[in-house]
């Protein structure tokens, strides 16, 4: 079959190489040479053909001057550089609402690199054992030392800047719990929640423990030697500096929330089966330095990131917990002078949220600036044959 064509919209500009570059190049003699999971094949057909002529999308004409362009559809795919930005503005409209005044502690869960064959083996069981290891640490240490219930935003990363696997926890904790009889906000310290080392046992405890209740009941292998190993071992548990105001925890959210293993503007080059990425070297002062890959070895440590089906990589626990938030979020707001009720959250097209984050009015003639750009037919999916 021959290759499918791709195009971009009349007018549309390429600063740099992109993932979708680097997968329409070497993606087909990657998947000959590797057997890939229906969930990696997936992922990299979508970014291939994301806002390309296959995946269709409809005509604009200006209303002006009469230029003409088309504009392709977007594959969606979380894992999909270009599909993030719409997604994480809409999801932070609906976290503003949710802010509290008060400070808000950042904490890092880091499992040891001796599990890592474990977690690409059993993707699913030990990330999910993470999370619940993770918030049941922090719960019961909301319980036992500020005496109430605390709230946690959890958020999976599972990279480094080069793109191996790393598998951490960034976690979001408001400076305060619920007591238990709900009847008023207590207050921690400004700034210091819990002790990180005492953090990092118990965290090691119930991950362990987890891990071998799995082995136990057949749902992953592993040898009872590694186990042991690996409680002698110290686990990585990072306390950040509190937020200050709620507009930095947004700034972080935003950060964090949506990003995938990798963002388009980190390709410097792809040429000669080769990319070159930027990164920052965190044992080097941050310092902003560049690495080449052979496109295998590229492609091979971007798959490392892609999520099973239906994962949930940003969880919330406690008073922010989807079961119980509606009762206790309003008590919680309460609790500290603020209207019981959540601030409403309007919906936005993708128009007004693009002039938003932007700054540009994506419905203005890219040619005359002063028309609209209007719908006048719509481009329907290209057939692998059509191509030809």
């Amino acid at each position: 079959m021959p290759p499918l064509a791709y195009g971009r919209a009349a007018g549309e500009k390429k600063a740099h190489p992109e993932l979708a570059d680097v997968f329409r190049e070497h993606g087909q003699s990657y998947r000959r040479t590797h057997a890939l999971p229906l969930s990696h094949l997936k992922v990299m057909r979508a970014i291939e053909v994301c806002r390309t002529k296959e995946l269709g999308g409809h005509l604009k004409k200006c209303d002006t001057c009469g230029f003409e362009h088309p504009t392709y559809n977007s594959c969606r795919n979380r894992h999909c550089p270009k599909c993030q930005s719409l997604a994480k503005a809409r999801w932070l409209k609906k976290q503003t609402s949710e802010l509290m005044p008060v400070g808000y502690f950042h904490l890092v869960f880091t499992l040891p690199h001796e599990l890592n064959w474990l977690i690409l083996a059993n993707r699913k069981i030990l990330l999910t054992l993470l999370f619940k290891a993770v918030s049941e640490t922090l719960l019961e240490f909301g319980r036992t030392r500020l005496k109430g219930t605390v709230g946690i935003i959890a958020v999976l990363h599972t990279w480094d800047q080069t793109l191996k696997d790393h598998f951490h926890l960034h976690c979001l904790v408001p400076a305060g719990a619920l007591s238990f009889d709900r009847s008023r906000w207590i207050a921690c310290r400004k700034n210091f929640l819990f002790p990180v080392k005492a953090l990092s046992l118990v965290f090691r405890g119930k991950f362990l423990d987890l891990l071998k209740q799995a082995v136990d009941q057949g749902k992953i292998q592993a040898a009872s030697q590694e186990l042991k190993e690996l409680r002698k071992k110290n686990w990585v548990v990072y306390a950040k500096k509190p937020f200050g105001s709620p507009q930095t925890v947004l700034d972080y959210l935003g950060r964090y929330t949506h990003r995938v293993a990798l963002s388009n503007d980190r390709i410097l080059s792809a040429q000669n089966g080769q990319v070159t990425l930027s990164f920052r070297d965190r044992r080097d002062g941050e310092r902003k330095k560049t690495m080449t890959l052979d496109a295998e070895e590229f492609i091979r440590r971007f798959l490392l990131h892609v999520l099973p089906n239906g994962f949930m990589r940003v969880r919330h626990f406690g008073f922010f917990a989807n079961r119980s938030k509606k009762s206790l979020l309003p008590l919680c707001r309460k609790l500290l002078g603020l209207n019981p009720a959540l601030p409403e959250v309007p919906h936005k097209s993708p128009q007004d949220l693009m002039l938003e984050l932007t700054g540009i009015d994506i419905s203005r003639c890219p040619r005359c600036k002063q028309g609209t750009m209007l719908i006048v037919a719509e481009l329907p999916k290209l057939r692998p044959w059509d191509s030809s």
